[in-house]
Formats: C-alpha cells, structure tokens, sequence
C-alpha cells in the first residue's frame, strides 16, 4: 500500500478514483484495475482496522469474492446455517436460513482485499482524508490536504456518514432527527461457548444486538441503539448494557459470560437509515453511501460487494466509450434501485417492529408458530448468488 503525496501534476488522469476503502470501495477498484482502468482508492484510516459492522455475509457473495481474489475456500471460516431471534422478554424465533451466510471480521477481510487492490495495481493510499469532490468539463477533481487528484469517474463508498456527506448537504443528512437517523453503533470481539453455526439477533428497548462467529474463533457481538438509550444511561455504555441491553435475559447470560478481547468497543454515532441517492453531481455511491439496511437483516456486506458488480459493468461501458455519462449515471440507478429497493423497504417495515419493546414480542409470538412466512421475510431482504 502507498500514503506518498501525488499531485495532480505527476498523478496524470485516473480511469477511477475510489473515495472510501471499504468493501463496496475496494471491491469495486479491483475489478476496475483487472479490467485494465488505471484506479486510485483513497481510505482515510490505515489497514488492518476495525470498524462497527455485524460481520455476517450472505453466501450469495461467496463466488464473487473468490472471483476478486479472496482464498475463502482456503480460510476455515464458520458457516452460518441457523438464526436464532429473541424478544426483549426473552421468548425466542429459531430458523434455518434459506441461503446462510459466513463470518469473517472486517478487520481481516478488508486489509486482505487492501492487498488485493495493490497486487492488482491499484494505487491505495491510507491515512487520506478526501475535503471535496468537483465535477467540470468532464473530469473530477479530489482534493485532499496534501493532494489534488484528477479522474474520469469517481465513486463514493465512504460509509455510513462522511464529511462529505454533511459538506455536500445530501438529503438524509438534512433531515431532522428521528427514528431512522439517530441511531449508535457499537461493536466487541469476544471469547464464549456458542454455536459456530447460528447467527442471534436479540432484541432490547429500542435495539438489537447480534452475535455470531468471525475467523479463529472469535465472536462479533454488535448492537444499534438509539442515542436516547444513551442519553439516558448518562452517556456510560457500561451502564446502558445492564440497565437496557440485560433486561434480555439471554444478553444478560452473553455479557456475563463474553470474555471482551479489546480493551473498548468500536463504536459510531448518528447512523441513518433514511433514503439516499445513488448519484451526487456524477459520483456514483455505493455501499452504504447509497443507502443502508437495518443490520438486524444481517446482509449489508453482501449489499456492499453485489453494488459494486453493478457500478463496475457501468463504469466499464462508459470508459470504453460504449455509453455516455449520463447514460452510466442513470443505468446504475435504476439497477441498484432494482437489485436493492425491495430489500431496504422490508427492513425498515422489520426496524419498526423491532423498534418497540411491545411489537418485537409481539412479531416474534406470531412468527413462532409460522416458519414458512420467517423464512419469506428472510428471502426478501437477502438476494442470490452474483
């Protein structure tokens, strides 16, 4: 990997430049650069890192990622076959899982596709915080503190929120805060003795948390929460574990019995749920940028990986002047709509339910006696194989 300065001056003009290294970023940089486009991705953390993330994949990314170059075959990770959901009283909806999914931290899998990327010669640079992206006569200008980069096509895959986001006044970060868009994130790797095999959801006063198994044994147990749950707990994680989160009693069995690997948690604030757009003044978003699932669907990764599929097979036909750009512009938006719309309906109609104390015990007392229609919601927020 690379954080030496480039200017504009000595760079050229990029075929594509990546702003955000995450796996819609880098995902997409690879099969830009294996296709033969000169790529540039900018991340403005340093590899290996964690990030809040549930850390499940749908098996319906397995071959693609293998396609990029990941060795998953190789990899022994824990397949995960089963979902176990609770209430906050306790009662409890298993399932199998129509496709499954598998576990792996993202603070391996995006530092391996970072290498990836770089094998595959793409220019990553870390530790590069993007200030601002400017579209005139027909190229892009990213401007860092240390840098200005031009390109042709630029795609934002920045995650969650950016000061992109906020300097650009895009529509979410707009609205008023409410229940899709004041949520926190908070994220621990731990040790205990539970199936390798199942995937938990277990619901609380306006939150959930899930755990199921990464590489090497290790657990990801990751929960979202509203900031008022915080509020309440006079801003102390510690305390608004054991007074909201443990009134599940089976979070109070994992948080006594979970031995925590790192000193603190991984955490993130202000994290939206709210419709976004899929194109800002010509940059494509994807990944999260573009819009996100509720976690407790279990299938934002595979989101991310399948969104950069279809970002790249537009942005391959226009830099082979095979289509204009608002051509480009316009097909991966009616694509991602396609491919993903349905999907973040359904689980903002779940997040609703999973939002209040009283519906989540009530949905899952009316789920139990009906797999059939489990399994039909599962189906709906998950996609096939790509």
């Amino acid at each position: 990997m690379m954080n030496a300065l480039i200017s504009s001056q000595d760079s050229g003009t990029y075929d594509v430049a990546v702003v955000g290294g995450g796996l819609a970023g880098l995902a997409l940089a690879i099969q830009c650069a294996q296709a033969g486009h000169r790529a540039i991705l900018l991340e403005k953390e340093k590899y290996p890192f964690h990030k809040v993330c549930g850390e499940y994949i749908s098996l319906e990314s397995w071959d693609f990622l293998e396609s990029l170059g990941v060795p998953l075959h190789q990899m022994n990770l824990p397949i995960i076959r089963r979902l176990l959901v609770t209430a906050p009283n306790g009662k409890e909806l298993k399932q199998d899982l129509p496709l499954g999914g598998f576990g792996i931290s993202r603070y391996k899998l995006d530092a391996m596709m970072a290498e990836i990327a770089n094998q595959n010669g793409v220019e990553v640079l870390e530790e590069i915080k993007v200030l601002d992206v400017n579209f005139s006569n027909g190229l892009f200008h990213v401007a860092t503190a240390a840098m200005h980069i031009t390109s042709k096509v630029v795609a934002g895959t920045f995650g969650k929120k950016s000061n992109l986001d906020v300097k650009w006044k895009r529509n979410f970060i707009l609205q008023k805060r409410n229940k899709l868009n004041n949520y926190i994130g908070i994220k621990y790797h731990v040790h205990g003795a539970w199936p390798g095999d199942l995937i938990a959801l277990h619901n609380f006063k306006n939150g959930y948390c899930g755990i199921s198994q990464v590489e090497e044994g290790k657990f990801c147990l990751c929960y979202l929460t509203t900031a008022k749950n915080l509020e309440q707990s006079g801003h102390s994680i510690p305390e608004m574990e054991k007074q909201v989160l443990c009134q599940n009693p089976h979070l109070k069995k994992i948080f006594s019995e979970a031995e925590i690997i790192y000193e603190s948690p991984v955490t993130i604030s202000q994290i939206s749920f709210a419709k976004k757009s899929q194109v800002h003044d010509h940059i494509l978003m994807a990944g999260d940028a573009a819009g996100m699932i509720t976690p407790l669907c279990g299938n934002g990764m595979s989101m991310a990986l399948h969104a950069s599929k279809i970002a790249f097979e537009q942005v391959h036909l226009f830099l082979q002047a095979k289509i204009p750009r608002w051509q480009m512009e316009q097909d991966y938006s009616a694509a991602w709509q396609k491919q993903f719309a349905s999907r973040l309906r359904t689980g903002r109609m779940i997040q609703r339910f999973f939002g209040s104390r009283f519906l989540s015990n009530l949905l899952i007392s009316m789920l139990k006696p009906l797999p059939s229609l489990t399994g039909k919601l599962i189906r709906k927020t998950h996609g096939e194989p790509f």
